[in-house]
C-alpha cells in the first residue's frame, strides 16, 4: 500500500518537536562573556521602572526587629511626625479592626463576637520591647495571622511608633506637654478631631 505524501509530511513534521528540550537551549551565565553585547558582558544593566523581587536584608534591627536573636528596645531611626502620621494611617487599615481605634482591643470585629485581642495598654504590653510587636506583625500571634505579605518593614515600624504614642497618650498627664501646645489643647477642649 501507498502512503500518501501528504500524510508522510504530517509525520515527519510531528515527529520534528519530540526531541525539543529546554535544557538544550543556548543560554548565558551570569558574568559570562559573550559577543553579542558590545561591553561583552551577558549581565544586563536593569532598566528604569523595573520592579525589584526581593532586596539585601543586611540591617537585621531593621528588618528583624532582632539584633543577635534577642527583640531591639528602641526604633532603628529617629520617630518623626510623618512616621507617626504613617503609622496611624496603617493601624486604622489593619489593626483597628481588631483593637480598635485606641487599642484597647475593641474593635468592630469584636464588638461582633470573634475574641478580644489585649489592650496596648496593659502593662506587659507596655513593657514589652518595640521588637515585640515588630515580630508579631511579621509573625502573628495567637488569633492573629502575619502581615508580612501586606505591611512593609518600614510600615511595621511606623505602626509600631504609633502604638507607642496611643500608650502614652492613654497615661500622659497635663505636666507631659509643653507649655505651648497646653494651650492648643485648652482651645480645643483637649480635642483634637483623631488629628
Amino acid at each position: 500500500m501507498k502512503t500518501p505524501p501528504l500524510l508522510l509530511t504530517i509525520a515527519v513534521c510531528g515527529l520534528v518537536g519530540c526531541r525539543y528540550e529546554m535544557r538544550t537551549d543556548s543560554r548565558l551565565k551570569p558574568y559570562q562573556e559573550t559577543p553579542f553585547f558590545a561591553d561583552r558582558n551577558s549581565s544586563r544593566p536593569l532598566v528604569d521602572g523595573v520592579v525589584p523581587r526581593g532586596e539585601a536584608r543586611t540591617d537585621d534591627f531593621f528588618y528583624t526587629g532582632e539584633i543577635n536573636g534577642h527583640l531591639v528596645r528602641g526604633f532603628p531611626a529617629p520617630v518623626t511626625l510623618e512616621q507617626l502620621r504613617k503609622g496611624r494611617e496603617r493601624f486604622n487599615i489593619y489593626c483597628s479592626v481588631c483593637h480598635g481605634i485606641t487599642g484597647v482591643g475593641d474593635g468592630t470585629i469584636v464588638q461582633r463576637g470573634f475574641p478580644a485581642p489585649p489592650s496596648f495598654h496593659e502593662q506587659r504590653l507596655r513593657d514589652a520591647p518595640e521588637g515585640h510587636f515588630f515580630h508579631v506583625i511579621t509573625y502573628g500571634y495567637g488569633v492573629m495571622y502575619s502581615y508580612a505579605s501586606r505591611v512593609e518593614p518600614a510600615e511595621r515600624w511606623a505602626i509600631i511608633a504609633y502604638i507607642r504614642a496611643l500608650q502614652l497618650a492613654r497615661s500622659a498627664r497635663i505636666d507631659d506637654v509643653p507649655p505651648g501646645e497646653r494651650a492648643h489643647l485648652a482651645e480645643n477642649g483637649g480635642e483634637n478631631g483623631g488629628q
